[in-house]
């Protein structure tokens, strides 16, 4: 199984420190998929602007259509979240 290296909240600093606190603000905890990213918080930040962009801004999809087609997809290739 691979392993991928993460940078722990005790341990980030500068930049990567300020992604992890604002997942914090925004989520309650650092979830795992933001935690992978944390080698390169650069695209940490990008990676999660695009999932707040899709999932709350406009759309001819409403906010749980939007889940549900997630959760569907998420379903169909098998990954547990």
């Amino acid at each position: 199984m691979p392993w991928i290296k993460v940078v722990s909240l005790q341990e980030a600093t500068g930049f990567l420190k300020s992604q992890y606190d604002a997942a914090i603000t925004r989520a309650g905890r650092i979830w795992n998929i933001v935690s992978i990213m944390s080698q390169n918080p650069r695209t940490m930040k990008a990676s999660l602007s695009l999932y707040t962009t899709v999932m709350f801004g406009p759309s001819g999809l409403s906010r749980v259509q939007r889940e549900l087609l997630a959760c569907v997809v998420s379903h169909d290739n098998h990954c547990r979240y």
